[in-house]
């Protein structure tokens, strides 16, 4: 069964908004974009490739894949086998695209459509960016796994990773590094329920 795989930088606060440029994602007058890059080091960077270059299928929001549109295309030898990955992307008013393999889904689709995903013996799907399409994965409990690149700064202000989506839920630790810039590169798997206990 494929996986379903969420690529995220956050801020130590949670923050995921804008993290590459202020061009990004300036939505409710974020003035950080492009936090991420005094810290982003070669090491990070290698991390980052690897996980790219894998077999994937891409589950994007809509503002993610048209930057991403606007980029990956003329740019294909950064990132192999983007062009011809499908792309699957949550819209409800970008119906079509000249990027090849691109597939769009509407709202009233799009859940079942992932679980129909998840069931097949395809290559996992990843998530990049696509905040507000997070929070609707994490609502119906349909990630199952987390690769969190986990800044050594705190903004206070911008859209959140676990926001409104967020259910009850539990994780493991399967992998950990720290870059000499002091990012944290954590993956995480899905482990069941949340369980309790008391120190008493």
């Amino acid at each position: 069964m494929a996986k379903l795989i969420v690529l995220t930088f956050i801020t130590l606060d949670g923050v995921m908004q804008a993290p590459g440029g202020p061009e990004e994602d300036a939505s409710n007058g974020f003035p950080y974009g492009g936090w991420t890059v005094p810290y982003f080091d070669e090491f990070s960077g290698e991390v980052m490739s690897q996980q790219m270059s894998g077999p994937a299928e891409y589950l994007l929001g809509r503002k993610t894949f048209e930057i991403f549109a606007s980029y990956w295309p003329q740019h294909a030898e950064d990132w192999p086998g983007i062009n011809q990955a499908t792309k699957y992307v949550a819209s409800n008013t970008l119906t079509s695209h000249p990027w090849e393999k691109s597939v769009f889904l509407t709202s009233d689709v799009l859940v079942d459509t992932i679980r129909k995903l998840k069931q097949q013996d395809g290559p996992d799907l990843q998530v990049h960016g696509s905040g507000n399409l997070i929070q609707t994965l994490l609502k119906h409990d349909l990630v199952d796994a987390f690769w969190l690149k986990i800044f050594p700064v705190t903004l206070g202000t911008g859209k959140r990773l676990f926001a409104e989506g967020t259910i009850p839920a539990a994780f493991k630790l399967t992998e950990s590094k720290v870059s000499p810039s002091g990012v944290i590169l954590a993956n995480y798997e899905r482990a069941g329920e949340v369980e309790t206990g008391s120190f008493a």
